[in-house]
């Protein structure tokens, strides 16, 4: 086993962003307008004919510097987020569901460049952790149910999140930060902002780095990152650039299962760095409650490289005419590594490390034009999209616990590769109609979608092919209706389609001889959604209460049919469809200046319809009736804030009810309370800083114990006996202190 030249941490940076900035002389907001450096205060979202509803700048600041804006979306109603780490920055764990529908049923871009689905084995995109830091973000805004019409996405089946970064401030100067914590973590990022200078031009660049350990288990979780952007003004119109890149390095934690952590203890993890204990399994000699292959390996890794970049230009034709362009690139390399007991190195060494590689290369267009023609604002843009994307299961043999913190070459095996390029075109045509006096506000469009892959199966027994996912109209429709200045109905219909998945998940993944009897048979998979609401503004109170019901057909599932570090070709399923039906509301209230209180809750009654028997073995499986997994059925979020003479403090505390991993419903994951707790100090100018500040962050204040993530190795058919290891545990309380400043 040898190692590859890498381009991790920062060394390699200094030419391509120089390259970067000095070839462009002028750079993009490539977001749908710049977010202010200044936060935005408003939660509710008015006059959208759908549920809208915003992240705002404070909160994200509030939060654990490195904290993943996903994580902070949890407590919004719909919203339910895991993982297995303090940040929920751990992509093998992070896990986002909206309504009952997965994260690879939903739609998610940064400053409108599609990220795809943001799954860990992501065959179209990059998880948001990765393409920009968190101190750079300004406002996410999530739309529940029917999403947002131009969103470039083919995954959007339940909603929509769309990130929008902190543009180059008008003010020359500087910031950093820097946090101390639990488990060695520190986090130091550094961004300059040049001003507006005299050419009106405006840049910042940034540096983020991160290190800490893991919580249990031996191994760090590391990411360095750099962002920069270019703005220059033409007028009223302005031309931009941006270029962004990412390196992570995480230590896996083992995946755990209701039997492993009954026997082994909550803080069980893998053997590292017990090289000998590690052996000893792979020849089945057991120690300390350990009585199977799965219960640990050694250790596991995940490595990823992400170079994403882009111009834009936003063109303001006249007072009603807005062209807003942007071509992107984005290039990823990543590696997973396991250290698996079934396929030894040598005759005298029973392990070997199990590699999977991963290769993106996409380049695209996103173009939005908005034009307003009386009572009417009529939009309409096309997304164009080519990404060859590639992964290769491979083996590599070790003579002992060898770093593997680097991109392997020289396998001794290769037993997995694929190929695939997908081509996405999309259009979309919408119009805006206000009326009676604008109490009336009326929007109705359409989109079309065209979604084909071309796989090829180079090594290995799965399946190569060509599908397309193709529907010329899906419609979508909303209107808001002002009861009073402080009340409006909202109301909204879409129909949605979810294109197929390429890469090591989805129909590829099956057989060659699975793929071609399911071909003909699993069309894509669609919903049709209805929302209907209610917001109001009363003084210090914002609420809102929706109703919603969705119709998900052709739904797709992959039944995992071995463990996860065996990788056997999975078994697509096709379990007719879903029926979801619920009850969101969320409330807002200003008690004072000093105080707010935030609330949310959700009900969601997801479950299977019209599926069809399917066998595994000669066990036929009817999951008719039953609750869709991952899907809990209720969710509550509760959070108090205070702000007064530069001091602030935020304690907040969730209800995750009861979720399933079995299609059959035999193994529930029990409900849990977690509870934060954020406060600080507002210093204001100390010596050479501008505008101090420290704060104190505590998550899982009460340390609670707890499953996190569930599904993590696929969701099993059944499970009585509680074997399946596809589950990660909570952290436990971490506390983390952190510093920060203007120059």
């Amino acid at each position: 086993m040898s190692s590859k030249p890498t381009a991790l941490r920062f060394k390699p940076l200094t030419f391509f962003v120089l390259q970067a900035l000095a070839c462009s002389a002028y750079a993009v907001d490539t977001a749908p307008a710049e977010v202010p450096d200044a936060p935005v205060e408003t939660v509710f979202v008015q006059g959208q004919g759908r549920q809208v509803q915003n992240i705002t700048r404070k909160d994200l600041a509030e939060a654990t510097p490195g904290t993943s804006p996903l994580k902070t979306l949890e407590k919004l109603p719909g919203v339910s987020f895991q993982s297995a780490d303090p940040f929920g920055a751990y992509e093998w764990s992070a896990h986002i569901s909206i309504r009952g529908f997965s994260q690879n049923q939903l739609g998610f871009t940064l400053d409108g460049i599609p990220l795809g689905d943001m799954s860990y084995r992501n065959h179209n995109g990059l998880h948001v952790s990765r393409a920009i830091s968190s101190e750079n973000i300004g406002n996410v805004s999530v739309s529940q149910g029917t999403g947002a019409l131009g969103t470039a996405s083919t995954s959007n089946l339940g909603g929509t999140v769309s990130f929008s970064t902190r543009g180059p401030a008008d003010t020359a100067g500087a910031a950093l930060a820097q946090t101390l914590g639990s488990d060695n973590t520190s986090r130091t990022y550094l961004r300059y902002d040049t001003g507006l200078l005299s050419t009106d031009t405006k840049a910042y660049v940034s540096l983020t780095r991160q290190r800490a350990d893991k919580w249990k288990g031996d191994g760090g979780q590391d990411q360095d990152l750099f962002n920069s952007k270019v703005v220059q003004k033409l007028g009223n119109s302005q031309l931009s650039t941006f270029f962004n890149y990412s390196t992570r390095d995480e230590t896996d934690y083992q995946d755990l299962s209701f039997d492993s952590v009954k026997r082994l203890g909550y803080k069980w993890d893998n053997y590292a760095p017990d090289w000998q204990r590690a052996v000893n399994a792979a020849k089945g000699v057991y120690t300390g409650g350990v009585n199977n292959l799965d219960d640990a390996y050694y250790l596991g890794r995940g490595l990823r490289n992400d170079w994403l970049g882009g111009v834009a230009f936003d063109w303001q034709a006249s007072d009603t005419v807005r062209l807003k362009t942007t071509a992107y690139d984005h290039r990823n390399h990543g590696e997973s590594h396991w250290y698996t007991p079934y396929t030894p190195s040598s005759a005298s060494v029973p392990i070997s490390v199990r590699a999977q590689e991963y290769k993106i290369d996409r380049h695209g267009v996103v173009s939005d034009l908005n034009w307003e023609i009386g009572n009417h604002t009529v939009t309409a843009g096309v997304w164009a999209e080519r990404s060859v994307h590639s992964w290769t299961r491979s083996f590599y043999a070790v003579n002992g616990p060898e770093s593997t913190d680097h991109f392997l070459s020289d396998p001794f095996s290769t037993v997995i590769a694929q190929r695939f390029v997908s081509k996405t075109t999309q259009f979309y045509l919408q119009d805006n109609f206000a009326a009676l006096n604008d109490r009336l506000n009326l929007s109705y469009g359409f989109k079309s979608t065209k979604a084909r892959i071309k796989g090829d199966n180079q090594a290995g027994g799965r399946a190569g092919g060509t599908l397309e996912a193709s529907k010329k109209f899906l419609p979508q429709a909303g209107l808001t209706f002002a009861l009073s200045g402080q009340d409006e109905l909202f109301s909204s219909w879409a129909k949605n389609m979810n294109a197929y998945q390429a890469g090591a998940d989805g129909p590829f993944s099956q057989t060659q001889e699975a793929f071609d009897l399911s071909k003909g048979k699993v069309k894509p998979q669609t919903s049709t959604t209805i929302d209907l609401g209610l917001r109001s503004r009363r003084g210090p109170v914002q609420a809102s209460i929706a109703l919603y019901a969705a119709d998900f057909k052709n739904r797709q599932l992959n039944v995992a049919t071995c463990t996860g570090i065996v990788g056997c070709p999975t078994t697509l399923t096709n379990v007719g469809k879903v029926e979801t039906k619920g009850v969101e509301a969320a409330l807002d209230w200003k008690i004072s200046s000093q105080w707010a209180w935030f609330n949310s809750f959700t009900y969601n009654d997801s479950s299977y319809k019209s599926a069809p028997l399917y066998y595994e073995g000669a066990t036929a499986i009817n999951v008719n009736g039953k609750r869709v997994v991952d899907a809990p059925k209720v969710l509550f979020n509760t959070e108090l804030s205070y702000e007064r003479a530069g001091w602030f403090a935020k304690a907040d505390a969730k209800y995750t009810g009861q979720r399933y991993y079995t299609y059959l419903n035999d193994s529930p994951v029990p409900s849990f309370w977690l509870a934060n707790l954020s406060g600080g100090y507002k210093l204001g100018n100390i010596g050479p800083f501008k505008s101090a500040t420290v704060q104190l962050n505590v998550t899982n204040l009460l340390d609670k114990r707890y499953y996190a993530t569930i599904g993590t190795n696929g969701f099993a058919s059944s499970d009585p006996a509680g074997s399946f290891a596809t589950m990660l545990v909570g952290a436990p309380r971490a506390a983390f202190l952190t510093i920060s400043g203007k120059l």
